[in-house]
């Protein structure tokens, strides 16, 4: 859905079904002298959220197709990958994460992820840091860091309601009024910044045979957890992205935990008048500083700025 140009679907599949991926196989990213396997890899893993999937990144990882071996996966239950209609829990994507890493890479990877994906990545870095090269990460969160838990808020205890939930889903979530609605006063700092090219890929994707189920199990808070318990076992160099006007976890959550493990967390860097998702906000911005980080975790351990 939406895939950008010289980019091809692929799939492979993990223990809980087909995994799509979009990669830069085709012209004018690949020519006769040169293969992707060539390239090192930059994996893009995406958030959540009704409608979530790759296209969340498809704006920014263009940009790195001549140097890089790019790899932008719908995770299980959203977008083109598999459905299984199941109330999904956290080991569900620690596992699928580790095993399209496993799948799609040779060595270890460099990987950008956002929100609670990002938090999650962190998760699988700890338990297997072989597979990382480095991380970049927008806003990584479990959603109930430091105590404060997204899973009793009363949004979360109304959507835990049986029949209520699905209702939510059919008409507060997967319309485009809904997912209009939901980007501009929750996920964009600026209302304006939404258009419609973006609203009609979060609806092909919320409207996908049992989408509710991997969104419905993300709003209860089923996949929630307290980053801030696990973030100073990381070894992998980082830096993260924080919107300062992220809606669901603000920069100053995102200052305690980068400050539990400067060691692993070389930078972090607040992006003014931007919410969640700076990457789809202000791509050629992101692009600028994927860049710098990028170039900055490939050196000796410098400074942590903050």
């Amino acid at each position: 859905m939406f895939q950008p140009l010289g980019f091809e679907q692929r799939s492979v599949i993990t223990s809980l079904g087909r995994m799509v991926y979009y990669t830069n196989a085709g012209a004018p990213w690949q020519d006769d002298t040169t293969t992707s396997t060539e390239k090192e890899t930059l994996v893009f893993l995406h958030g959540f959220g009704g409608g979530s999937s790759a296209y969340e990144w498809s704006k920014v990882y263009p940009a790195f197709a001549t140097e890089y071996r790019i790899i932008a996966p719908d995770l299980i239950g959203w977008g083109r990958s598999e459905h299984p209609s199941r109330d999904y829990r956290i080991e569900d994507y620690l596992t699928t994460i580790q095993e399209f890493l496993q799948q799609t890479g040779s060595s270890p990877v460099r990987v950008i992820a956002s929100s609670l994906t990002a938090g999650l990545t962190i998760r699988v870095a700890i338990a297997h840091p072989e597979l990382f090269k480095s991380l970049i990460l927008t806003s990584p969160a479990g959603l109930s860091d430091f105590g404060e838990d997204y899973s009793k808020s009363l949004f979360a205890q109304v959507v835990k309601v049986p029949i209520v939930d699905r209702l939510l889903y059919a008409t507060g979530i997967a319309t485009s009024g809904g997912i209009r609605s939901f980007l501009e006063q929750r996920q964009f700092a600026q209302a304006s910044r939404v258009y419609e090219e973006i609203v009609e890929a979060y609806l092909e994707s919320a409207k996908q045979p049992n989408a509710e189920y991997a969104a419905l199990s993300f709003v209860r808070g089923d996949l929630c957890f307290d980053l801030s318990l696990y973030i100073q076992q990381l070894v992998t160099p980082t830096a993260i992205l924080w919107g300062q006007k992220s809606e669901f976890t603000g920069p100053e959550i995102g200052r305690r935990l980068a400050q539990l493990n400067p060691q692993a967390i070389r930078v972090f860097q607040q992006l003014d008048d931007t919410g969640l998702t700076p990457q789809l906000e202000l791509p050629a911005v992101t692009i600028g500083l994927i860049r710098r980080f990028l170039a900055l975790l490939d050196e000796s351990p410098i400074e942590v700025t903050y």
